[in-house]
Protein backbone atom coordinates (compact mmCIF):
# COMPACT_ATOMS: atom_id res chain seq x y z
CA UNK A 1 0.00 0.00 0.00
CA UNK A 2 1.08 3.63 -1.12
CA UNK A 3 0.82 6.70 1.96
CA UNK A 4 -0.54 9.71 1.74
CA UNK A 5 1.69 12.85 1.92
CA UNK A 6 -0.42 16.12 2.19
CA UNK A 7 1.53 19.20 2.46
CA UNK A 8 -0.63 21.97 3.11
CA UNK A 9 -2.84 24.61 5.63
CA UNK A 10 -3.35 23.83 9.16
CA UNK A 11 -6.43 26.39 10.61
CA UNK A 12 -8.93 26.62 13.21
CA UNK A 13 -11.98 26.99 12.26
CA UNK A 14 -14.34 29.80 14.24
CA UNK A 15 -17.81 28.96 12.71
CA UNK A 16 -20.82 31.20 13.62
CA UNK A 17 -23.67 30.01 12.59
CA UNK A 18 -27.02 32.38 11.70
CA UNK A 19 -30.49 32.16 9.62
CA UNK A 20 -28.97 33.99 7.29
CA UNK A 21 -25.94 35.31 6.00
CA UNK A 22 -25.68 38.77 6.58
CA UNK A 23 -25.56 41.63 3.74
CA UNK A 24 -22.57 44.24 3.04
CA UNK A 25 -22.71 46.37 6.05
CA UNK A 26 -25.47 45.10 7.55
CA UNK A 27 -25.27 43.03 11.11
CA UNK A 28 -27.42 39.94 11.53
CA UNK A 29 -28.06 38.02 14.90
CA UNK A 30 -25.98 34.64 14.78
CA UNK A 31 -27.08 30.98 17.19
CA UNK A 32 -23.76 29.94 18.44
CA UNK A 33 -19.90 30.32 18.27
CA UNK A 34 -18.06 26.65 17.48
CA UNK A 35 -14.63 25.68 17.24
CA UNK A 36 -13.43 23.05 14.77
CA UNK A 37 -10.28 22.03 13.26
CA UNK A 38 -9.74 22.53 9.76
CA UNK A 39 -7.55 24.10 7.10
CA UNK A 40 -7.40 22.46 3.77
CA UNK A 41 -4.56 20.60 4.25
CA UNK A 42 -5.45 19.51 7.53
CA UNK A 43 -8.86 18.50 6.44
CA UNK A 44 -7.30 16.35 3.90
CA UNK A 45 -5.13 14.17 5.71
CA UNK A 46 -7.93 13.86 8.58
CA UNK A 47 -9.84 12.36 5.04
CA UNK A 48 -7.05 10.09 4.11
CA UNK A 49 -6.11 8.96 7.77
CA UNK A 50 -9.40 7.94 8.51
CA UNK A 51 -10.20 5.99 5.22
CA UNK A 52 -7.04 3.66 6.26
CA UNK A 53 -4.52 5.15 4.21
CA UNK A 54 -1.18 6.14 6.22
CA UNK A 55 -0.94 9.70 5.97
CA UNK A 56 1.77 12.24 6.69
CA UNK A 57 1.08 16.30 6.81
CA UNK A 58 3.56 18.46 6.24
CA UNK A 59 2.53 22.23 7.55
CA UNK A 60 3.04 24.87 10.37
CA UNK A 61 1.34 25.69 13.28
CA UNK A 62 2.23 28.82 15.59
CA UNK A 63 3.46 28.18 19.12
CA UNK A 64 -0.31 29.29 20.59
CA UNK A 65 -3.32 27.62 22.22
CA UNK A 66 -5.01 26.85 18.98
CA UNK A 67 -1.29 24.97 17.29
CA UNK A 68 -1.24 22.98 20.63
CA UNK A 69 -5.15 21.88 20.45
CA UNK A 70 -5.09 21.07 16.53
CA UNK A 71 -1.76 18.75 16.98
CA UNK A 72 -3.91 16.77 19.94
CA UNK A 73 -6.89 16.28 17.38
CA UNK A 74 -4.30 15.50 14.60
CA UNK A 75 -2.51 12.98 16.10
CA UNK A 76 -5.84 11.45 18.03
CA UNK A 77 -7.21 10.93 14.01
CA UNK A 78 -4.05 8.80 13.31
CA UNK A 79 -2.24 11.57 10.82
CA UNK A 80 1.81 11.47 11.11
CA UNK A 81 2.75 15.00 12.34
CA UNK A 82 6.34 14.66 12.12
CA UNK A 83 6.54 17.11 9.88
CA UNK A 84 4.52 19.50 11.48
CA UNK A 85 6.34 22.38 12.68
CA UNK A 86 5.48 25.30 15.41
CA UNK A 87 6.32 28.82 14.26
CA UNK A 88 6.80 30.92 16.98
CA UNK A 89 6.88 34.08 15.11
CA UNK A 90 3.48 33.83 13.46
CA UNK A 91 0.05 32.46 14.70
CA UNK A 92 -2.18 29.95 14.16
CA UNK A 93 -3.90 29.67 10.54
CA UNK A 94 -7.71 30.52 11.19
CA UNK A 95 -10.78 30.69 9.12
CA UNK A 96 -13.82 32.31 10.13
CA UNK A 97 -16.49 30.72 9.07
CA UNK A 98 -20.74 31.57 8.53
CA UNK A 99 -23.16 29.17 8.39
CA UNK A 100 -26.65 29.56 6.66
CA UNK A 101 -29.06 26.85 5.17
CA UNK A 102 -26.26 24.51 5.27
CA UNK A 103 -23.86 27.35 3.24
CA UNK A 104 -20.62 29.13 4.45
CA UNK A 105 -18.87 32.27 3.90
CA UNK A 106 -15.44 31.91 4.39
CA UNK A 107 -12.48 34.50 5.43
CA UNK A 108 -9.02 32.84 6.07
CA UNK A 109 -6.15 34.41 7.94
CA UNK A 110 -3.10 32.00 6.70
CA UNK A 111 -0.83 32.72 10.00
CA UNK A 112 2.05 30.25 10.27
CA UNK A 113 0.76 28.55 6.53
CA UNK A 114 1.95 31.55 4.82
CA UNK A 115 5.53 30.52 6.36
CA UNK A 116 5.80 26.84 4.43
CA UNK A 117 8.64 26.84 2.35
CA UNK A 118 11.03 24.42 0.03
CA UNK A 119 12.45 23.05 3.24
CA UNK A 120 9.04 21.69 4.63
CA UNK A 121 7.79 20.17 1.81
CA UNK A 122 11.39 18.75 1.02
CA UNK A 123 12.11 16.81 4.32
CA UNK A 124 10.01 13.88 4.18
CA UNK A 125 11.33 10.63 1.62
CA UNK A 126 8.29 9.65 -0.89
CA UNK A 127 8.26 6.89 -3.13
CA UNK A 128 7.00 5.20 -5.98
CA UNK A 129 2.99 4.49 -5.09
CA UNK A 130 2.84 7.06 -2.59
CA UNK A 131 0.20 9.84 -3.35
CA UNK A 132 1.19 13.38 -2.81
CA UNK A 133 -1.82 16.21 -2.25
CA UNK A 134 -1.63 20.17 -2.05
CA UNK A 135 -4.10 22.97 -2.76
CA UNK A 136 -3.69 26.77 -1.85
CA UNK A 137 -3.39 27.77 1.05
CA UNK A 138 0.19 27.57 1.44
CA UNK A 139 2.29 29.56 -0.88
CA UNK A 140 2.82 28.36 -4.41
CA UNK A 141 6.32 28.39 -4.56
CA UNK A 142 6.34 25.23 -1.31
CA UNK A 143 3.43 23.27 -3.38
CA UNK A 144 5.96 23.50 -6.46
CA UNK A 145 9.10 21.94 -4.62
CA UNK A 146 6.51 19.52 -3.33
CA UNK A 147 5.72 18.16 -6.21
CA UNK A 148 9.07 18.72 -8.27
CA UNK A 149 9.86 16.31 -5.82
CA UNK A 150 7.09 14.04 -5.49
CA UNK A 151 7.95 13.55 -9.42
CA UNK A 152 11.42 12.57 -8.73
CA UNK A 153 10.77 9.96 -6.50
CA UNK A 154 7.55 8.02 -8.78
CA UNK A 155 4.97 9.68 -7.00
CA UNK A 156 1.35 10.42 -8.41
CA UNK A 157 0.61 14.29 -7.64
CA UNK A 158 -2.71 15.93 -6.75
CA UNK A 159 -3.56 19.38 -7.01
CA UNK A 160 -6.89 21.36 -5.47
CA UNK A 161 -6.78 24.43 -6.64
CA UNK A 162 -8.25 26.09 -3.53
CA UNK A 163 -9.27 28.90 -2.87
CA UNK A 164 -9.31 29.80 -6.36
CA UNK A 165 -6.51 32.56 -7.42
CA UNK A 166 -4.19 33.09 -9.98
CA UNK A 167 -1.44 30.92 -10.74
CA UNK A 168 1.36 30.39 -13.01
CA UNK A 169 -0.25 27.47 -15.57
CA UNK A 170 3.25 26.06 -15.87
CA UNK A 171 2.41 24.57 -12.70
CA UNK A 172 -0.13 22.16 -13.84
CA UNK A 173 3.23 20.33 -15.77
CA UNK A 174 3.92 18.76 -12.43
CA UNK A 175 0.15 17.58 -11.64
CA UNK A 176 -0.94 13.96 -12.43
CA UNK A 177 -4.87 14.79 -11.01
CA UNK A 178 -6.31 18.03 -10.82
CA UNK A 179 -9.44 18.12 -8.31
CA UNK A 180 -11.28 21.37 -8.91
CA UNK A 181 -14.82 22.92 -8.19
CA UNK A 182 -16.82 25.36 -11.21
CA UNK A 183 -15.57 28.44 -10.02
CA UNK A 184 -11.75 27.53 -9.72
CA UNK A 185 -11.89 26.09 -13.33
CA UNK A 186 -13.69 29.20 -14.57
CA UNK A 187 -10.88 31.35 -13.39
CA UNK A 188 -8.19 28.74 -14.55
CA UNK A 189 -10.16 28.95 -17.99
CA UNK A 190 -11.27 32.36 -17.90
CA UNK A 191 -14.81 31.21 -18.63
CA UNK A 192 -17.83 32.04 -16.71
CA UNK A 193 -19.10 28.30 -15.17
CA UNK A 194 -21.94 27.81 -13.35
CA UNK A 195 -22.89 24.29 -11.77
CA UNK A 196 -26.19 24.34 -13.11
CA UNK A 197 -24.23 24.58 -16.87
CA UNK A 198 -24.65 20.94 -18.91
CA UNK A 199 -22.10 18.86 -19.32
CA UNK A 200 -20.60 19.98 -22.84
CA UNK A 201 -19.48 23.02 -21.49
CA UNK A 202 -17.37 21.59 -18.97
CA UNK A 203 -15.82 19.08 -21.00
CA UNK A 204 -14.85 22.08 -23.36
CA UNK A 205 -13.51 23.86 -20.79
CA UNK A 206 -11.17 21.33 -18.90
CA UNK A 207 -10.15 20.41 -22.55
CA UNK A 208 -9.31 23.94 -23.28
CA UNK A 209 -6.53 23.91 -19.36
CA UNK A 210 -3.15 23.68 -20.64
CA UNK A 211 -2.02 19.92 -20.98
CA UNK A 212 -5.99 19.15 -20.05
CA UNK A 213 -6.02 16.01 -21.97
CA UNK A 214 -3.52 13.87 -20.63
CA UNK A 215 -3.89 14.59 -17.14
CA UNK A 216 -6.61 13.78 -15.07
CA UNK A 217 -9.43 16.23 -14.12
CA UNK A 218 -12.20 16.25 -11.81
CA UNK A 219 -14.61 18.54 -11.48
CA UNK A 220 -17.05 18.51 -8.64
CA UNK A 221 -20.66 19.38 -9.04
CA UNK A 222 -22.09 19.48 -5.29
CA UNK A 223 -25.26 17.20 -5.13
CA UNK A 224 -24.94 16.61 -8.99
CA UNK A 225 -21.76 14.71 -8.65
CA UNK A 226 -18.36 14.48 -10.33
CA UNK A 227 -17.67 14.90 -13.97
CA UNK A 228 -14.22 13.81 -14.72
CA UNK A 229 -12.17 13.65 -17.51
CA UNK A 230 -9.75 10.18 -18.04
CA UNK A 231 -7.44 9.87 -21.01
CA UNK A 232 -9.57 12.45 -22.77
CA UNK A 233 -12.84 10.48 -22.25
CA UNK A 234 -15.41 12.21 -20.15
CA UNK A 235 -17.23 9.90 -17.16
CA UNK A 236 -20.13 11.40 -14.59
CA UNK A 237 -20.33 10.14 -11.30
CA UNK A 238 -23.75 10.50 -9.72
CA UNK A 239 -23.65 12.68 -6.64
CA UNK A 240 -25.55 11.12 -3.52
CA UNK A 241 -28.65 13.09 -2.18
CA UNK A 242 -28.90 13.76 1.38
CA UNK A 243 -29.84 16.76 3.84
CA UNK A 244 -27.22 19.04 4.00
CA UNK A 245 -25.88 20.17 7.04
CA UNK A 246 -22.78 22.13 6.39
CA UNK A 247 -20.67 22.04 3.38
CA UNK A 248 -17.59 23.12 5.15
CA UNK A 249 -14.54 20.55 4.15
CA UNK A 250 -17.20 18.40 1.62
CA UNK A 251 -14.13 19.36 -1.26
CA UNK A 252 -11.71 18.19 0.95
CA UNK A 253 -12.94 14.73 2.10
CA UNK A 254 -13.46 14.23 -1.52
CA UNK A 255 -9.74 14.96 -2.27
CA UNK A 256 -8.41 12.98 0.95
CA UNK A 257 -10.83 10.02 -0.20
CA UNK A 258 -9.38 9.60 -3.50
CA UNK A 259 -5.95 10.06 -2.59
CA UNK A 260 -6.25 6.94 0.10
CA UNK A 261 -8.30 4.76 -2.66
CA UNK A 262 -5.60 5.23 -4.98
CA UNK A 263 -2.74 4.70 -2.63
CA UNK A 264 -4.90 1.61 -1.66
CA UNK A 265 -4.13 0.90 -5.27
CA UNK A 266 -7.85 1.15 -6.40
CA UNK A 267 -9.08 2.64 -10.01
CA UNK A 268 -9.63 6.07 -10.26
CA UNK A 269 -13.17 5.31 -11.45
CA UNK A 270 -13.66 3.05 -7.61
CA UNK A 271 -12.06 5.96 -6.18
CA UNK A 272 -14.49 8.57 -7.24
CA UNK A 273 -17.24 6.10 -6.34
CA UNK A 274 -15.98 5.83 -3.05
CA UNK A 275 -15.13 9.74 -2.50
CA UNK A 276 -18.78 10.81 -3.40
CA UNK A 277 -19.84 8.45 -0.76
CA UNK A 278 -17.48 9.90 2.30
CA UNK A 279 -18.66 13.60 1.14
CA UNK A 280 -22.09 12.64 1.13
CA UNK A 281 -21.52 11.53 4.57
CA UNK A 282 -19.39 14.66 5.31
CA UNK A 283 -22.19 17.24 4.87
CA UNK A 284 -24.27 15.80 6.92
CA UNK A 285 -21.91 16.67 9.85
CA UNK A 286 -20.64 19.89 11.54
CA UNK A 287 -17.16 21.45 11.29
CA UNK A 288 -14.69 20.16 8.48
CA UNK A 289 -12.22 17.75 9.75
CA UNK A 290 -14.08 16.57 12.28
CA UNK A 291 -17.12 15.52 9.85
CA UNK A 292 -14.71 13.34 8.24
CA UNK A 293 -16.46 9.26 7.93
CA UNK A 294 -14.75 6.34 8.93
CA UNK A 295 -13.88 3.41 6.23
CA UNK A 296 -16.61 1.58 7.84
CA UNK A 297 -18.90 4.28 7.63
CA UNK A 298 -18.49 4.75 4.01
CA UNK A 299 -18.61 1.11 3.31
CA UNK A 300 -22.03 0.62 4.89
CA UNK A 301 -23.83 3.35 2.50
CA UNK A 302 -22.08 1.79 -0.67
CA UNK A 303 -23.10 -1.43 -0.05
CA UNK A 304 -27.14 -0.49 1.09
CA UNK A 305 -27.07 2.14 -1.87
CA UNK A 306 -24.94 0.64 -4.37
CA UNK A 307 -21.71 1.98 -5.66
CA UNK A 308 -23.57 5.15 -7.78
CA UNK A 309 -21.23 3.91 -10.99
CA UNK A 310 -20.38 6.17 -13.48
CA UNK A 311 -21.72 6.45 -16.73
CA UNK A 312 -20.29 8.13 -20.26
CA UNK A 313 -22.24 11.18 -21.27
Amino acid sequence: MGRVFVAGSINMDVVATADRHPRIGETVAGHAVLYFPGGKGANQAVAAAKLGAPTTLIGRVGRDAFGGQLQTFLAAQGVDLGFVRETPQAHTGTAIITIANADNTIVVIPGANGLVGAADVEAPSLANGDIAVSQFEIPLSAITAFFKRARSAGATTILNPAPAIEFDPAMLDLVDILILNETELGLLTKTGLDDTDDDARFIAAVRSLPAGRRKIICVTLGKRGVLTLVNDAPLITPGRSVKAVDTTGAGDCFVGAVAAQLAAGKSIGDALNYANGAASISVQRMGAAPSMPTAAEVEAIISASGPGEGRHP
